[in-house]
């Protein structure tokens, strides 16, 4: 059985196409991209005209929780959460419990996703230490062997500079990128909001920047060292940015990722009526000027990629007080409509550099393979009407929490469906597989 997307605006800027045309996919590649297309017999139609096709999304950070915590979210409610959102693939992080450290592990996570054409492809990726504890390096080879993509103890930086050294030097010899968490914690110390006018105005422990740079800066020299590439996980400050691009210039084998929690919230967002424990980060959300630093650096590229950093709780974790209650937010269901309705629609982004933050970079991160829109190509695409508006409402999440920080915003533009394969993840705002 064929497919044929019909009559969509198609953005790929790595094929240079930018214009309504027809797609012809068949056995989970592209047959045929154009207007004219000769149609086989047996054919199913999808009207996608009014509507942007891109290359399928890849998120390059999220949480899953499973093993361990399925409670707040297991591998399979993740991928459902991915596809609602528009994604086509996702990397959970390592940090379950127990951690993912050994190819058993990785094993596990490939046979509880048990991917098919049509479902959410999740790329695995293994703990940088044992059991995160930074202090003895994890079974990597190991976890290359079993289909680790990366390496990773985001949740806390590895603390030590010789392990993050041996680290990268083993990550090298596999070819595989290290994804860092950036926290200098003897510098943290129990900080939870960004330290300065608002941790005091709050009564919070503040979380100085200085905690984040200094550790990037370390990493991008242990990088230059070992000629590993680093990757900075969700880099906070208009500084982080000015270290990364001074290392990139320089050579060095660098990337970075930015959330869309630190792209369009701030410290002044929490307020002193409700201390919102939504609105709690690890890292904590910056200062307005460093939001609006940070959105430059997406558009003009110097921040390579967005990443969600999907952190499901459940609602009496959240219900905890300011300094009890657990770091993080959802972002998988709202990631997509925050960049179309914040940057892309108003003018400040183009269409093109949305496909190369969410699909393109992602996948030459993790080596997944470019979804090209044309002949031969993959047929993994999201598929997006930017005339929908909506409310983001708690109701609607696939994913089993609802510790989103964006509850009640008022979005525009969404996606409607989404293909692996040439197979429908989502069909008209509908999951529809389990």
């Amino acid at each position: 059985m064929a497919l044929l997307l019909k009559g969509a605006h198609v953005v790929d800027p790595i094929v240079g196409i930018d214009e309504i045309c027809d797609i012809l996919v068949r056995d989970g590649r592209v047959v045929e991209v154009g207007n004219a297309i000769d149609l086989p017999e047996k054919l199913l139609v999808k009207d996608c005209s009014g509507k942007y096709l891109i290359p399928g999304m890849v998120d390059v950070h999220v949480h899953f929780r499973d093993p361990g915590q399925e409670y707040k979210e297991d591998i399979v409610s993740g991928m459902r959460a991915a596809a609602h959102g528009g994604f086509t693939g996702v990397v959970p992080m390592a940090n379950t419990k127990p951690v993912i450290d050994d190819g058993a592990m990785i094993e596990y996570v490939l046979e509880k996703c048990a991917y098919e054409p049509g479902r959410t492809r999740v790329y695995p990726l293994g703990a940088c230490t044992k059991g995160l504890k930074g202090t003895q390096l994890a079974e990597m080879g190991d976890m290359v062997a079993a289909g680790a993509v990366a390496f990773s103890d985001d949740g806390r930086g590895i603390q030590d500079g010789g392990m993050m050294r041996r680290v990268m030097d083993y990550a090298k010899m596999f070819g595989k990128p290290v994804m860092s968490h950036c926290q200098m914690e003897d510098i943290v110390g129990p900080g939870v909001v960004n330290e300065g006018v608002v941790s005091t105005r709050l009564g919070l422990a503040g979380w100085p920047a200085v905690g984040e740079e200094v550790q990037i800066a370390r990493d991008i020299e242990l990088a230059r060292l070992t000629g590993c590439h680093i990757h900075i996980q969700h880099l906070t400050t208009a500084h982080a940015v000015e270290i990364v691009s001074q290392a990139k210039e320089e050579g060095v084998p660098v990337t970075c990722e930015v959330t869309p929690h630190h792209l369009f919230l701030s410290e002044d967002d929490i307020d002193k009526e409700t201390y919102d424990t939504s609105l709690k980060m690890n890292p904590p959300l910056r200062t307005k000027a460093d939001t609006l630093a940070l959105q430059e650096a997406l558009v003009d590229g110097r921040i390579d990629m967005v990443a969600t950093d999907h952190a499901p709780h459940a609602a009496h974790e959240k219900a905890l007080e300011f300094n009890l209650a657990p770091f993080g937010t959802t972002g998988l269901e709202t990631a997509l409509g925050l960049l179309l309705t914040k940057l892309v629609l108003p003018g400040k982004m183009s269409w093109q550099r949305l496909v190369e933050v969410t699909s393109i970079k992602p996948r030459e991160l993790i080596g997944a393979g470019l979804a090209r829109i044309e002949p031969g190509g993959l047929a993994d695409y999201t598929v997006i009407d930017p005339r929908i508006e909506w409310e983001v409402r708690e109701e609607e999440f696939e994913s089993k929490s609802h510790n989103c920080a964006f509850t009640g915003y008022k979005l525009t533009g969404r996606a409607t469906d989404v293909f692996t394969e040439g197979y429908a993840s989502m069909e008209d705002g509908k999951v529809l597989f389990s």
